[in-house]
């Protein structure tokens, strides 16, 4: 059973949310030949607070 799991910066809208869980599995079928039903997609949001680039948060950059 293929598990993808995917860590975004909060804020994006639902409906982008579920159209990348649909294209993942989409392309995990298309490249393992896994049956749909097999396929996990997780997405953890993460808030900006707690995610850093070169020693930065998110919320502090531009």
């Amino acid at each position: 059973m293929p598990i993808i799991q995917v860590n975004l910066i909060e804020g994006r809208p639902p409906e982008k949310i579920k159209a990348l869980i649909e294209n993942i599995t989409d392309t995990v079928v298309e490249t393992l030949d896994a049956p749909k039903e097999s396929i996990r997609v997780l997405v953890t949001e993460l808030p900006k607070t707690h995610w850093g680039k070169a020693g930065v948060p998110a919320s502090e950059s531009k």
